[in-house]
């Protein structure tokens, strides 16, 4: 694998710098943005990569491989930025992420029923009262709508008048003792954690428009060992689910099709990999002494599309079944965006078209600076949504501020800060 490890530039003075780190199955991934120091604008100057060890089923397995493998990254993305980096905001994946509907209810506090920030961060803190599984914690609260009184629908309270102000919000949480082992390895490698963010959250900043989350869009991240979907309509954030299946079950199908070691199965799917309708009619047949010298006998490119495909077709199926399940199964009019390093895979936005029947896209990083080539590559959509995510929340007053038609809040949440989003029209 092919690593960003020299040094492209030196960073500006007195620039800040954030830093994004994606912690995966396979890849570890870190982004780090710049800070015009006088116009505050963000460019991404630094994009570094590694195997990550330790890591299975997005679930820490081993603190020391883990931490090896942070460090091995970062001093890579300290080399490419010329610089130190002392803290991240990290994402957090996983199939122990869970999302449930919660309200919260709160009296105005000002005698004149103007509702202010601080109401607005005290009606957030209600709509946390509800019942956590043992072992969990809430990452993420995230309002959907305010209602003043009988006035309900509501984006944006702040400056109104009432008496009673409700939100309902989505509470996404994690399991405690993955939240415990992920900090220590980053904090372990020198790192302090700005935030922590649930992975699709920063990689629909990244990718997704005002406009595609006001129509109606599902994002679908593929990972190497979960599939994450995040759907949005009116601007608010309809479902939130982590599929325990991705693409290294792809690479084990093509193990067990070709009869072949786990390694080279997935050299052949990074070479060869396609589904059928962009293989075309090919009938190539390729020897396995190609890819690993000590492998013998051939496999032909229309096989292993067939497998590819298969796969690729159960995990849009079991999408699309969630999609049913909120009644948004084909109905929703920006469609799907596909992101991760599997979204690149020829031909599979045709498979994903033709299961949810909706127009599908792939999702790479919108309006950012960068002199970078590959900051368009779709695996780096969640490493590049956490550098914006950071960038969006640097404001050291705490209070909301206006970025790109969102407003957010900083909410305390156990031992870190949980972002707060709030959408608005």
């Amino acid at each position: 694998m092919a690593q960003d490890s020299k040094l492209l530039r030196t960073p500006m003075a007195h620039a800040e710098l954030i830093t994004g780190i994606d912690i995966g199955t396979s890849i570890i991934r870190i982004a780090v943005g710049e800070v015009a120091p006088d116009t505050g604008e963000l460019t991404i100057i630094g994009l570094a990569e590694g195997e990550s060890r330790g890591v299975s089923r997005g679930t820490i397995r081993s603190i020391e491989e883990v931490v090896a493998s942070i460090a091995r990254v970062k001093t890579r993305a300290e080399k490419m930025v010329g610089a130190q980096l002392s803290s991240a905001v990290a994402a957090i994946s996983g199939s122990h992420i869970t999302a449930q509907e919660s309200k919260g209810v709160i009296a105005v506090a000002r005698a004149d029923g103007e509702i202010r920030e601080d109401d607005v961060e005290r009606v957030l803190e209600a709509a946390q009262a509800v019942s956590v599984p043992s072992n969990y914690e809430i990452i993420h609260v995230l309002p959907r709508r305010f209602s003043i009184d009988n006035q309900t629908d509501i984006k944006d309270p702040i400056g109104m008048n009432g008496v009673r102000l409700e939100v309902e919000a989505q509470i996404i949480e994690g399991q405690s003792s993955h939240i415990k082992n992920l900090t220590k390895a980053i904090t372990l490698t020198g790192f302090g954690i700005d935030d922590l963010v649930v992975a699709m959250l920063a990689s629909a900043e990244a990718t997704l428009s005002e406009r595609q989350k006001d129509l109606g869009v599902a994002m679908i991240n593929i990972g190497a060992a979960t599939t994450s979907i995040l759907v949005f309509e009116e601007g608010d954030i309809m479902l939130v689910k982590v599929l325990p299946v991705g693409a290294s079950h792809v690479t084990n199908d093509i193990a067990i099709g070709l009869r072949t070691n786990i390694d080279t199965a997935e050299a052949i799917k990074v070479q060869y990999g396609s589904t059928l309708s962009a293989l075309g009619r090919s009938t190539d047949e390729i020897q396995l002494s190609q890819i690993d010298e000590r492998e013998e006998g051939s496999f032909s490119r229309k096989y292993l599309a067939e497998i590819i495909e298969a796969r690729a077709e159960e995990i849009f199926s079991m999408v699309d079944k969630e999609l049913r399940s909120i009644g948004r199964s084909g109905k929703l009019p920006a469609g799907v965006i596909l992101s991760g390093a599997a979204a690149s895979l020829p031909g599979l936005l045709e498979v994903a078209k033709r299961v949810f029947r909706l127009p599908a896209g792939v999702g790479v990083p919108l309006g950012i600076n960068s002199a970078i080539e590959k900051i368009s590559s779709p695996e780096y959509t969640t490493a590049v949504g956490l550098v914006m995510w950071g960038h969006a929340n640097r404001e050291p007053s705490g209070y909301p501020i206006n970025i790109n038609g969102l407003k957010w809040f900083a909410v305390i949440a156990e031992q870190m800060k949980s972002i707060v989003r709030i959408f608005k029209s």
